[in-house]
């Protein structure tokens, strides 16, 4: 007979995990994901600018090209200022992706508020395409958003 030390322990088992809360989890990890590539590629079109090419992302911050716009005739004091503004300017939206992707709400609607004034931003300059593509990536994280309660 075993003794009660000896006897085995039930296992326990882990509930299964919900299909809806795992589905929600994806769905706000992709949307703050739209924060690191407005950064990235806002970063990009910085240095493209600053080192006098003309081509441009779409999804990046029409700021971003402001801050080109002012820097571009300081010289090369300029390319080296406009490339640390933009680097903070892509730090703050990889916080809001950081802090978005950890289903911090007020995150994602702060990061939206900016990045849909820079929507308005690029609407005055004419950028309509640009335009369009922050409506786009607006709504996706949008979707993201909404789904913060239910991850």
């Amino acid at each position: 007979m075993a003794s009660a030390s000896t006897a085995a322990a039930p296992a326990r088992t882990q509930p299964a995990p919900d299909p809806a809360k795992l589905i929600a989890a994806a769905r706000v990890r992709r949307a703050a994901h739209w924060f690191y590539w407005i950064a990235g590629l806002s970063l990009v079109n910085s240095a493209i600018g600053a080192f006098g090419g003309s081509v441009h992302f779409v999804v990046g911050l029409g700021l971003s090209g402001l801050v080109d716009a002012v820097a571009k005739p300081l010289g090369s004091a300029g390319v080296l200022l406009d490339l640390i503004i933009n680097g903070i300017i892509a730090g703050v939206f990889c916080l809001f992706g950081y802090l978005a992707g950890e289903r911090r709400k007020w995150a994602f609607l702060v990061g939206m508020l900016l990045y849909g004034l820079d929507g308005l931003l690029l609407l005055v300059a004419g950028d309509f395409f640009s335009v369009a593509f922050h409506g786009y990536a607006l709504f996706a994280m949008s979707r993201g958003l909404s789904a913060v309660d239910q991850a």
